[in-house]
């Protein structure tokens, strides 16, 4: 049994090994994951007898190792790219936001057998925004690059959910930054949005009237991705929230920085998730400050 990466027939020939797994991240592919070095320092500081680990598990396996690890005494996992739909269909029951998301990402094991799926996107955005930058989001106008799907539109719901003071989407294809708007009617901070051209003139013109400034895109982990937004006007008062973290610092945070702006990547993002789903699982205040060290620890992130 690879003790880095399991699969499908580890599952199925399971050996939970002591302290036993009894949590994990499901991904296709999985191996990149730094969820165990959050959550098992956390697990370890409260004296809770279990690890979390990875299982590489194929879409097609899915349901299947969902049905596994209710049966070995899981209490949970988390579910990364592909699984985040399958999960919102493979489960009994289904949050009310996460339904609203349209995806699972938390799944929790019940003591009578049954799963609940919840999603962390909105609710580790919020925490992310008020732990990293001190504020809260209904207080905030705020334009989000990416908004058609993801974690750019778990952001969105939750910031109309939130009633933020305005809230501007751009997306490379607009017909699904509109389709993202108009799910949003009938929620505290539905009229309040905007969808914006995501262009260069049309971003600059934005930008004085907007206070956090959050990238949803995978634009910034490859040299030569062109900006998000024009950098040379970017101002000291504007806060900055790039959800790529590989490299630590991206162009726009280094740009933001440059400019005296406020400037996060998504590394808290991936704590205050963890954060979340902790305290799901064990009903208890997750401690914040080892899973950060755990993940300082694993990346070189300060």
């Amino acid at each position: 049994m690879n003790s880095d990466v399991l699969t499908l027939d580890d599952l199925r020939a399971w050996k939970p090994g002591e302290p036993p797994m009894r949590l994990a991240v499901l991904g296709d592919p999985v191996a990149h994951s730094l969820s165990p070095q959050m959550h098992n320092p956390a697990l370890e500081a409260c004296g809770i007898a279990a690890r979390y680990g990875k299982i590489h598990v194929r879409p097609s396996e899915f349901r299947e190792a969902l049905r596994l690890l209710g049966s070995l005494g899981f209490i949970g996992v988390n579910c990364t790219i592909p699984h985040k739909f399958a999960a919102l269909e493979a489960v009994d029951e289904v949050a009310a936001a996460a339904r609203r998301l349209g995806a699972v990402n938390t799944v929790i094991f019940r003591a009578d057998g049954s799963t609940e799926g919840r999603n962390s996107d909105g609710p580790g955005f919020l925490r992310t925004v008020s732990g990293e930058f001190g504020r809260s989001v209904r207080d905030l106008r705020i334009l989000i690059l990416g908004a058609g799907g993801g974690a750019g539109q778990a952001a969105a719901v939750q910031c109309a959910m939130e009633g933020c003071r305005s809230l501007l989407l751009a997306n490379r294809t607009r017909e699904k930054a509109d389709q993202v708007a108009a799910g949003l009617a009938g929620l505290p901070g539905g009229d309040v949005v905007r969808v914006v051209p995501w262009e260069s003139g049309a971003l600059r013109g934005e930008l004085d009237g907007v206070d956090l400034i959050v990238n949803g895109t995978s634009l910034g982990m490859t040299a030569g991705d062109p900006p998000l937004v024009p950098y040379d006007a970017l101002r000291p008062g504007h806060l900055v929230y790039d959800m790529v973290y590989k490299p630590l610092e991206t162009p726009l945070v280094a740009a933001a920085r440059a400019a005296g702006a406020a400037a996060i990547n998504g590394l808290p993002m991936l704590l205050w998730q963890g954060v979340q789903s902790f305290e799901w699982w064990f009903g208890r205040e997750a401690p914040v400050d080892v899973m950060r060290a755990g993940l300082q620890a694993a990346t070189g992130w300060r």
